[in-house]
């Protein structure tokens, strides 16, 4: 990658599709000619894992760092006890501080991948907002800063706002949630002279409550920027499947999955993903979309590819982009796959495909098989009672397919 400059940043965002909202963007472009600024986002520790719908956060951090600039990952140990309403049609279920702190130890890792932590000026740093929240006075919060805060703007906020028009119950817990969201801003401008937060288009009216409130405070400019909600171009809700959350940490989805969820991308998404997932020069993505018909399916590869590179490892993609290609080969058994161990070889096919948790019912199983979507060992099988016996493992291993994209292994223990 050629040499960058700090306010590069707000290019790359523009050009790679980032940029859905942005303040003030000539002032901000000024302050970066002038020095690298501190930034940051919060993510909230709701589940063990991130999936893949806060990637496009993670990777504008990555870029921010690239450019020069130090980004800030606020792990929301304080806020996850609120709860964001932002997007959610009910209140959010509330977490134990044990439950809090094992998805927050979880959470941490992923970002390792994607940015450097350090001493150095634009080395990472990672904070947890319960430093100041969980011992906040609550009366003093209100004497310090409830001025700052007009409850006619409050309501207008988008999280706030559809939840009364449908009149579904919106808790003064959750209410609260904008608050404290501006206060973190505060407290990282004060401490860390932070000057931008940014997130998801969904935070934009959190994010400007902070600008007002640094604005009122300090008497200073703070910026904010969104990137857009994402959807894939049949509607679907990024980083959600079928099967289940695409989670970014591989306790929670094999590597295996993980390839095959951007391998299977759809074909109008393939050069946005491309752009916003990867750190492939604009240049070749503009080659890539020249790609028609058959040939797109090489440009999902090296989406597949290179987001595994990030977010898992250089030799998890090579492993798995070699095992995928010989699958459409030949009948081979690779240890990448998906696998789960069995005591007994007799087992029903039906439950097999169960055990690997392709299906939930007898009843799927059984049409798939009538419809001669199941293989053992990549050969068909259409009767819905047979039974895997030890002719059908190979090294003590058997492959059962559903389709030609989910394939797994059982392993005889």
């Amino acid at each position: 990658m050629s040499k960058v400059n700090n306010s590069d940043f707000i290019n790359i965002m523009n050009e790679r599709g980032f940029i859905h909202q942005i303040t003030d963007k000539e002032n901000l472009e000024k302050e970066m000619n002038i020095n690298p600024i501190a930034g940051y986002i919060g993510f909230d520790c709701t589940a063990p894992s991130l999936h893949v719908g806060s990637l496009i956060q993670i990777m504008m951090l990555r870029w921010f760092q690239i450019t020069g600039n130090k980004p800030i990952v606020l792990m929301g140990g304080g806020t996850t006890k609120v709860g964001d309403p932002s997007g959610k049609d009910s209140a959010r279920p509330l977490l134990s501080s044990k439950e809090i702190n094992v998805n927050k130890d979880n959470i941490k890792t992923i970002f390792e991948k994607f940015l450097k932590f350090g001493n150095a000026d634009n080395d990472a740093i990672m904070v947890d907002n319960s430093d100041w929240l969980d011992n906040l006075n609550y009366i003093s919060f209100l004497r310090d800063y409830g001025t700052n805060f007009s409850v006619n703007k409050l309501v207008n906020l988008e999280s706030v706002k559809l939840r009364l028009e449908r009149e579904q119950n919106l808790s003064f817990l959750e209410f609260n949630y904008s608050l404290l969201q501006a206060f973190d801003f505060l407290q990282l401008q004060k401490n860390y002279n932070c000057k931008i937060q940014m997130g998801g288009s969904d935070q934009w009216g959190n994010i400007v409550t902070g600008l007002d409130l640094i604005r009122k405070i300090t008497s200073k400019q703070a910026f904010g920027l969104t990137s857009p909600l994402l959807k894939t171009s049949s509607g679907s809700k990024m980083g959600k499947t079928a099967n289940g959350a695409i989670w970014l940490n591989s306790d929670q989805l094999s590597d295996w999955d993980f390839w095959q969820y951007w391998r299977n991308t759809e074909d109008l998404d393939v050069i946005k993903f491309l752009k916003l997932f990867t750190e492939l020069p604009i240049s070749e993505i503009k080659k890539l979309e020249k790609l028609k018909g058959a040939e797109i399916n090489e440009a999902k590869i090296i989406l597949a590819n290179e987001v595994t590179k990030l977010c898992r490892s250089l030799e998890a993609a090579k492993k798995i982009s070699s095992s995928s290609a010989n699958l459409f080969n030949k009948f081979q058994i690779d240890d990448t796959l998906p696998s789960v161990k069995v005591t007994n070889s007799d087992i029903s096919f039906i439950d097999a495909l169960k055990i690997l948790n392709f299906l939930n019912t007898n009843g799927e199983a059984r049409r798939l098989i009538r419809g001669n979507g199941a293989k053992i060992n990549d050969i068909v099988v259409n009767d819905e009672n047979y039974t895997l016996s030890n002719k059908d493992y190979e090294n003590g291993k058997v492959k059962i397919s559903y389709g030609k994209k989910k394939h797994g292994i059982l392993i005889l223990n």
